[in-house]
């Protein structure tokens, strides 16, 4: 009869021998290899190939873009980033004025938009996490990001107009002519429309903060408001920054709702109260009724735009990067 020591020793060697045995060994002896080698194959060539086709769109919009804008390219040249001049019916295509337009807006809109998407992400995010109450709040921004722009528009031309003229009004300024739509009824209405943008990603960013930072912080004492200003911000930086991004790339690109309360004016607004326009109201107001040059002009303006929008989003990486770097040394 074989003692229980030795048995409870070769249990333990067997045991022991099983747990040294890799991961790709167990998998190896419960599927045929060549079965395993074709699924992971498979596998990576659908990344690659998705990764490529999101290249291959991109790459096809510009290049699509570019060859139907060549016509007003070689027709006007520099002169659609500097001219003031928009005039279909005599071929002048100065696009000054709506790129003025949609940069003035939508930087005002992301300034304006800042104090209560973080204010909301850190309400969410940090204060009440749980809850009816957060709950209810969540699926209202949710719900606000799902408004299609047109009612919006109407929401704007509505309220936010007569709103704006009133104050036009009690300014008593000669140089105001108090219509209600301009600049700033515009950025406010985008504004509304970004916040659930970058509200959200903030949000996020800010509850993946570490449990053992901020309680490292409270036991030096710190109160809530500075681990929110010197833990959760900080180390959030980064997912911040990313969600206005996505908003500034939002308001850069809506078209119905700017079009129905900017004024839609071709010249270079001169102040908050002054009518404009922006590349995509214009797109959309003059594409339908468009022909020849007129065609490849709109199509110019919205190559710029395209990249624009690039050019933006290749400088907010480049400042994401280097803030990650920083927090690592």
């Amino acid at each position: 009869m074989e003692h229980p020591s030795s048995t409870r020793e070769r249990d333990a060697e067997n045991t022991s021998f099983s747990s040294e045995v890799p991961a790709s060994e167990v998998l190896k002896r419960s599927a045929r290899p060549w079965l395993a080698r074709l699924n992971e194959r498979g596998f990576r060539t659908s990344l690659v190939l998705s990764v490529g086709l999101v290249f291959v769109v991109i790459v096809a919009m510009m290049v699509s873009l570019f060859i139907v804008s060549l016509p007003a390219i070689q027709h006007s040249g520099w002169k659609i980033f500097t001219g003031t001049d928009w005039d279909p019916d005599n071929e002048k295509f100065g696009a000054l004025p709506f790129i003025v337009g949609t940069l003035v807006t939508s930087i005002l809109a992301l300034m304006i938009s800042f104090p209560f998407s973080i204010s909301i992400a850190l309400y969410l995010g940090e204060y009440r996490q749980g809850g009816w109450l957060a709950s209810t709040l969540t699926s209202a921004i949710e719900l606000l990001a799902g408004i299609p722009s047109i009612i919006y528009g109407a929401f704007g031309l509505f309220i936010l107009v007569p709103i704006i003229q009133q104050i036009e009004i009690a300014l008593n300024d000669p140089t105001i002519i108090p219509m209600g739509v301009g600049v700033l009824t515009t950025s406010i209405l985008l504004a509304v429309m970004i916040i659930p943008y970058s509200a959200s990603v903030a949000r996020e960013v800010i509850k993946l903060t570490p449990k053992e930072l901020k309680e490292a912080a409270y036991a030096l004492g710190a109160s809530r408001s500075s681990v929110v200003r010197f833990v959760i911000l900080p180390y959030s930086f980064s997912g911040i920054f990313a969600g206005q991004l996505l908003a500034f790339g939002r308001a850069l690109g809506e078209t119905m709702a700017v079009t129905m309360v900017i004024g839609n004016q071709n010249i270079v607004p001169t102040g908050l109260f002054s009518a404009g326009s922006t590349i995509s109201a214009v797109i959309a107001n003059e594409y339908p009724e468009s022909t020849g040059i007129h065609i490849s002009a709109l199509t110019e303006i919205g190559l710029i735009l395209f990249l624009i929008t690039i050019v933006f989003g290749f400088l907010g990486r480049v400042v994401i990067n280097r803030m990650a770097m920083r927090g690592t040394t």
